[in-house]
């Protein structure tokens, strides 16, 4: 189970994470991030007390990282997986696929 807060202000869009990014979470993630995207509204998504990320969740935070957005992560294993997106080069990041 995830919890998804969307914050929609003049500057930006929050994303604040509670929970489990896996599985169908990161399909609502991603829905919601397109349509910010489409809104142009910068994003910043806040990994809040996020306490698991699967392979897919992953992925899709490495391409809204890729395609600008900022991360914060609280917690050992959110910031060590924030700092690993945020040290990958752009080369190697691979599309996210919708899953």
């Amino acid at each position: 189970m995830l919890k998804i807060t969307t914050q929609k202000k003049t500057s930006e869009t929050i994303f604040e994470l509670e929970g489990k990014l896996a599985g169908p979470w990161v399909r609502e993630l991603e829905s919601g991030w397109q349509l910010a995207v489409a809104a142009d509204q910068p994003v910043r998504v806040t990994l809040k007390t996020v306490t698991f990320i699967d392979d897919a969740g992953k992925n899709l935070l490495a391409e809204m990282h890729r395609q600008g957005a900022k991360l914060v992560a609280e917690g050992c294993m959110t910031k060590a997986i924030v700092h690993e997106i945020a040290s990958m080069p752009v080369l190697k990041r691979q599309r996210h696929e919708p899953v």
